[in-house]
């Protein structure tokens, strides 16, 4: 079916975040920086359910085929699933049962088809951010471009239109805040003065400048009492100063009366000294001196008494006034405080109330700052580039998909065979048996085509083809055998399991080794299934079996390969104990003599995983080659096989990788497939 081109129209727009300075908008749409998960947030409102609805039910889509499934025609195959998943009793498109709810809260309403349609408007509708930039670039993908350029278009305006109003919205809210919080301030402003007028009129404190300002008063009245505590103190030495206490220099400065009363009584003191010493005590001078001594003496002690008593009034009204200024200080002390204490709650309050009217004032601003916002409010998103219709399909691209079906194709490919190698349990390279025998890979034995062998056998190939890699691999085994250690004269070949080529490895070996001028002799033990009498055409003659029997000498049972003049000995007769045949002394002296004459045996031996036979042959056999076929023998086979020929003490020395393929091995890029590169043909012939 031909695959409707689709087609992708974009257009772009740019994010740009507003900043608030108002506080309660800022709590509704925060300010935050636009960083990359901010516009990857806007990128998944452009394609969210949301503005896919708007897309749809303004470009129409629920009525599209291209979006609206069920307006297509109906298909056999979707009307064939639509009955199966009736049967099923699974989901249709059959109206569900009203869900339940109330007239308050009313349950929504499900419609599969409207869901499956917003669903393919959704998976349409693309929105991604262009670089590091502010800009989002809006896809939407769709049969027609026309309906493709207006459906991004759409998108564009239901976004853009939404972030104002949702603005808007915040706006409006947080107007109806501030009016909700300016209602609640007036009320408490209210309330505060009422208290404080109550207050005040308990305890009647007058409201303004203060009628007693009891702080003044209290520091004239200190100073009053400082003063009046001066004077008493200077009535006080007056006094002491009067009563002659304090020394005849203060008194002196108190009363002049006296001094000058005190001195005229001096001066008589001395008169009256100096007559007594001139005239005698009872010269009338002298006594009349004495007199008026008397009378200024009585004078003297007169002006003091009446000095003592002035000052001692001056004193009584100095201590009079200090005690009136100290109860009057302590009254006005005591009324301050009390004063004090009534004004403590007044004080706070005024600080609510002062607190509250700032309040107040402030959300009263900000109301005016919202409602300039609404006047000046702009949408964080514009277009800047509107959709146009594409006017080529954007799917499917034949070159794209090309490309990717190839490299998929490539890929898969690789996958199939990646999966395959390590499916595969096979032996596939002598890196390969290297590693699971830890024993070299002496040759790899080639396949040899149909039309390579011609009217040749393939026991007779490597002779009558001397110089083509199946020949050459035949004698790198030969010339491992012969560098080996020992340079064993008897060797067993045998394999894990039957049809790998033992014996046509065997005679191969043999011939190659008879043309060097070895003496070779060639023993068939494949008793249960000979071959050696077919390929080489012999003559009926007595076998190993009837030589280990004692019915014929072993000489007698010597033929000779008339390709290469190899002595070969045939099978025999499959009769009797096979295993005690080989098993016996018959067969060890058999091999004493015949190592006397020739420089090389061979024993053509059963599979190891068949016969217990080839456990006795290897075990008599001075070294061991074990044939593996190539990509055929399991790897876990091999290791069983060499297990059970180490279990019968066999010296295994190597193993040789059958029937390869030269052209896969070669592809499978290992290193032991370089021989048959093409820059080494030229070094073989057939």
């Amino acid at each position: 079916r031909q695959i409707t081109p689709l087609y992708t129209a974009s257009g772009k727009l740019i994010y740009e975040r507003s900043e608030y300075r108002v506080h309660e908008l800022q709590s509704f749409l925060r300010a935050d920086p636009t960083t990359e998960a901010m516009m990857g947030s806007q990128v998944e409102v452009l394609q969210s359910l949301h503005i896919a609805q708007k897309v749809a039910e303004r470009a129409h889509l629920f009525d599209d085929p291209a979006f609206n499934a069920a307006d297509r025609p109906a298909s056999p195959w979707n009307a064939a699933l639509t009955r199966l998943r009736a049967l099923l009793g699974m989901e249709t498109d059959d109206a569900p049962p009203e869900p339940a709810g109330d007239a308050a809260n009313p349950a929504p309403q499900r419609d599969p088809q409207r869901d499956r349609t917003l669903q393919a408007v959704t998976a349409a509708l693309h929105a991604e951010q262009v670089g590091v930039s502010h800009v989002i670039e809006v896809r939407f993908t769709a049969p027609d471009p026309q309906v493709a350029a207006n459906a991004v278009n759409i998108a564009m305006d239901a976004y853009i239109k939404e972030q104002f109003a949702a603005k808007h919205r915040a706006v409006d809210t947080a107007t109806r805040l501030l009016r909700t919080q300016s209602d609640q301030l007036r009320q408490q402003v209210a309330g505060i003065e009422e208290r404080m007028s109550a207050y005040r009129a308990e305890h009647g404190i007058s409201q303004g400048v203060q009628a007693a300002p009891d702080t003044e008063e209290i520091t004239h009245l200190t100073e009053d009492l400082a003063k009046a505590r001066a004077e008493l103190a200077g009535a006080d030495a007056r006094l002491d100063a009067a009563r002659g206490r304090a020394g005849a220099e203060a008194q002196a400065a108190v009363a002049p009366s006296v001094v000058q009363v005190r001195t005229q009584r001096d001066q008589l003191a001395a008169a009256i000294q100096a007559q007594d010493a001139r005239l005698g005590s009872a010269h009338p001078e002298a006594r009349g001196l004495a007199r008026e001594y008397a009378e200024a003496q009585r004078a003297l002690s007169a002006e003091i008494a009446r000095v003592v008593a002035a000052i001692e009034a001056d004193q009584h009204a100095a201590a009079e006034r200090v005690a009136t200024l100290e109860a009057m200080l302590q009254h006005t002390e005591a009324a301050a405080e009390e004063s004090s204490r009534a004004q403590i709650p007044l004080n706070q309050m005024q600080r609510d109330l002062d607190a509250a009217r700032g309040q107040l004032q402030a959300v009263l601003g900000r109301i005016e700052q919202t409602t300039q916002q609404t006047f000046i409010e702009t949408a964080e998103a514009h277009e800047i580039s509107l959709a146009l219709p594409p006017e080529y399909p954007s799917s499917p691209r034949i070159l794209r998909t090309m490309a990717a079906a190839a490299a998929a194709s490539v890929f898969l490919g690789l996958l199939l065979i990646h999966l395959l190698r390590i499916a595969d349990g096979t032996v596939r390279s002598g890196e390969d048996l290297r590693q699971h025998t830890a024993l070299p890979c002496m040759a790899l034995i080639p396949t040899v085509t149909p039309r390579a062998l011609g009217h040749v056998s393939i026991q007779d190939y490597a002779a009558h083809r001397p110089h083509s890699v199946f020949a050459e691999q035949v004698r790198w085994l030969r010339a491992a055998l012969s560098l080996g250690v020992g340079q064993p004269r008897v060797i067993a070949i045998t394999a894990a399991q039957a049809a790998e080529g033992v014996s046509v490895l065997t005679l191969a070996l043999g011939r190659s080794a008879q043309q060097a001028a070895d003496k070779v002799l060639a023993i068939e033990c494949t008793v249960r299934q000979p071959s050696f009498r077919a390929r080489l055409a012999l003559e009926a003659a007595p076998g190993l079996t009837e030589i280990l029997r004692g019915e014929a000498e072993w000489r007698d049972a010597v033929q000779q390969d008339p390709l290469s003049g190899m002595d070969v000995i045939a099978a025999g007769k499959p009769q009797g104990d096979l295993l005690g045949l080989f098993d016996s002394r018959q067969m060890r002296e058999f091999l004493a003599e015949t190592r006397a004459h020739y420089t090389l045996i061979l024993l053509d031996t059963p599979p190891v995983e068949a016969h217990a036979d080839a456990h006795v042959l290897t075990m008599l056999a001075d070294a061991t080659v074990l044939c593996v076929q190539w990509r055929r023998t399991p790897a876990r086979t091999v290791t069983h096989a060499l297990a059970v020929l180490n279990d019968a003490r066999a010296t295994v020395i190597g193993t040789v990788l059958m029937r390869v393929n030269r052209r896969a091995h070669l592809r499978s890029g290992f290193a032991d497939a370089a021989v048959y590169k093409r820059r080494h043909a030229s070094h073989f012939r057939g």
